[in-house]
């Protein structure tokens, strides 16, 4: 009997160990990593962005590959097309663009921050407008607001006419509720 009671307190303090401490860092680890935190943290906090949202768009854009390109031609962390990104750098009065300065994981989160804080004022504040719009484009938005009769205060992601942007929209917000989960710690 007491070898019996032994065991078992071992396995409730291991599987508590686990939920308290081994969870969130493999969660950390292998399912939400924050690459390149320090870049992620000061632009969201530049453009008054959630650090979890941007860390969000990043892990469903390129899951931290800063060598990412889509078949489109998005290039880096935030899969930003060329074009946008010359807007993007434009509207910042920086510099003209390389592909290879888009693809640096500094200039992109730069400029994929700024972009998702643009999006989301046009689009009030509405994160789930503004991450359509960040995957579908501004003028399908546009488009489907004024078709459906969408206000800024759509929440309704199974109303996305394209299944890719509501999976997208859907991710990006999962993704957000876990990274603010378990990364706030670190930020308080």
């Amino acid at each position: 009997m007491r070898g019996s009671t032994f065991l078992a307190w071992c396995l409730v303090l291991l599987g508590w160990y686990y939920f308290c401490v081994g969870e969130p860092y493999l969660a950390r680890t292998y399912a939400y990593p924050l690459e390149h935190s320090e870049i992620v943290y000061a632009e969201a906090q530049a453009n008054k962005v959630p650090y979890s949202l941007v860390a969000g768009v990043i892990l469903a854009e390129s899951k931290f590959n800063e060598h990412a390109e889509s078949a489109p031609g998005a290039l880096g962390l935030m899969q930003l097309m060329p074009d946008t990104a010359h807007w993007i750098a434009e509207q910042l009065d920086e510099a003209k663009l390389t592909d290879s300065d888009i693809r640096k994981p500094a200039t992109n989160i730069k400029l994929g921050t700024w972009y998702l804080a643009y999006l989301l004022d046009e689009f009030k504040g509405n994160k789930v407008l503004a991450l359509a719009a960040y995957n579908a484009g501004r003028g399908h938005v546009e488009e489907w607001m004024t078709q459906y009769g969408w206000t800024t205060e759509f929440d309704a992601i199974d109303e996305i006419p394209f299944p890719e942007t509501r999976e997208y929209v859907a991710t990006v917000l999962k993704n957000e509720a876990h990274y603010e989960s378990l990364y706030s710690v670190n930020r308080k």
